[in-house]
């Protein structure tokens, strides 16, 4: 049985601490991809898990009524730059919204909550003395979006479009 956990689970997309196993479905995992923007982030990995957080009734709602989701960043391969610091944020897919999550911590595992049903996650480049309450400056040197996000609308997509919707950003 053992042999056909990672197969019924959906696998493991980056193992977390040694010794320590989290499955989590494929479907909940947003693969952070480097823009080769930055030469010490180019070989840069890692991958976003989203889960419920967990609620004695089911499913953890907000007063408002969204979802409250667990997300976890794991990154590995991001070299360290004298006087920067690697940041995480998320935002709406069409980036009118944004929050900072923080900067990525020494072990490159970072974890919050998100009440947002579409959204990105990015890593930017940041100097140390950027204020904590202003937006990012650096460059986006990872980026992911969640599987809800990648879903839209066909409305106006009609046979004879020029532009494919990848212009946009979705796939």
């Amino acid at each position: 049985m053992i042999t056909l956990l990672p197969f019924l689970l959906g696998g493991l997309m980056m193992p977390p601490t040694p010794g320590v196993c989290v499955w989590t479905p494929e479907y909940y995992q947003i693969a952070l991809l480097p823009t080769r923007r930055v030469p010490e982030a180019r070989q840069a990995e890692g991958a976003a898990h989203v889960s419920f957080v967990e609620s004695p009734f089911g499913i953890a709602v907000t007063r408002a009524g969204h979802y409250r989701y667990k997300l976890e960043l794991r990154v590995s391969g991001l070299r360290e730059i004298e006087g920067h610091s690697y940041v995480a944020w998320l935002a709406t897919p069409d980036l009118k919204d944004y929050q900072r999550l923080g900067p990525m911590p020494a072990n490159n595992v970072l974890s919050t909550e998100v009440y947002w049903n579409k959204f990105i996650v990015f890593i930017t480049l940041e100097t140390a003395a950027a204020p904590e309450d202003a937006s990012w400056q650096g460059p986006v040197v990872m980026r992911g979006m969640s599987r809800s996000g990648l879903m839209h609308t066909m409305a106006g997509h009609g046979p004879y479009q020029q532009e494919p919707c990848t212009v946009y950003g979705y796939y």
